[in-house]
């Protein structure tokens, strides 16, 4: 571990807990990162302006792998955008809105787009979207990127609303990123394509790496990095693709490891 150089972390069911909460604690271990000089990503399903918000004590010093890797920002400067095409956006819409219990979720980059309040599927698409605008009809959103269409399936996305985007597959990425949770994005938007746009950008081999994960738009990112951590709370594919374990997140078991890097880095503090 003392050449660990790049460390990503999926955040829910992995770096926070079941609540949702980051603890306290994460703090002073990232700024004794920061200190010997490794660079720190949250990869998340999550919308990039909802992860600024979770860090922004230090959200200038914290690589943004956002919406499952289609959108990458570091200091406000974008890194990687891949977004799917007008067409295929407006596809994937039309299919959605034919499930039962399902809601699509149009992921821009400049927000996220729906068209329906509904309490219970509101109640789960705030916790995750900082920036979002409530529209008339999603197919008319011409002004800005779609970076994924995610499906907030209060059914169960595994069980529902997957089987009608299961024949996407080898056009697009499609996957089941939650129990509630479908997000269908380019073929080369993952985390492990992002990691390997920053292994490139900044000189990290996939020897320098660690990630952290827990479920199936985990995997990619598994096999971008040497020291690979399923979370004992996680996915079985997810365990079988990681090289280690990881304590559960309510265990924090993402900052134990961490401070195990932390011993092993302990000479090599900057400046």
């Amino acid at each position: 571990m003392k050449d660990i150089k790049l460390i990503a972390t999926d955040m829910d069911g992995t770096l926070l807990n079941s609540k949702g909460e980051l603890s306290d604690t994460f703090y002073p271990l990232f700024d004794e990162l920061k200190a010997r000089g490794l660079y720190f990503a949250a990869a998340s399903g999550r919308q990039y302006y909802n992860l600024r918000k979770r860090f922004e004590p230090i959200q200038d010093d914290v690589i943004f792998v956002a919406e499952n890797g289609s959108y990458v920002v570091f200091q406000n400067q974008e890194l990687y955008v891949q977004s799917l095409d007008n067409l295929t956006t407006k596809e994937l819409i039309r299919v959605a809105r034919q499930i039962p219990n399902a809601y699509p979720i149009l992921c821009g980059k400049k927000k996220a787009y729906v068209e329906n309040t509904e309490d219970a599927f509101w109640a789960q698409f705030t916790k995750y979207f900082e920036r979002y605008e409530l529209v008339d009809d999603l197919l008319k959103i011409d002004d800005d990127s779609c970076l994924k269409v995610s499906i907030c399936d209060l059914a169960g996305s595994a069980t529902n609303s997957y089987l009608h985007f299961k024949p996407w597959e080898a056009p697009l990425q499609v996957k089941v990123s939650a129990g509630i949770w479908l997000d269908i994005s380019h073929k080369l938007a993952n985390k492990g394509q992002a990691l390997a746009i920053l292994q490139k950008t900044y000189g990290v081999s996939i020897d320098e790496t660690m990630v952290f994960g827990d479920y199936l738009n985990d995997l990619e990112m598994m096999h971008q990095a040497y020291y690979s951590y399923a979370m004992e709370n996680a996915h079985e594919y997810v365990k079988e693709a990681a090289r280690f374990r990881a304590k559960t997140n309510d265990e924090n078991g993402v900052l134990q490891i961490l401070n195990d890097v932390l011993k092993a880095q302990s000479g090599n503090i900057l400046g």
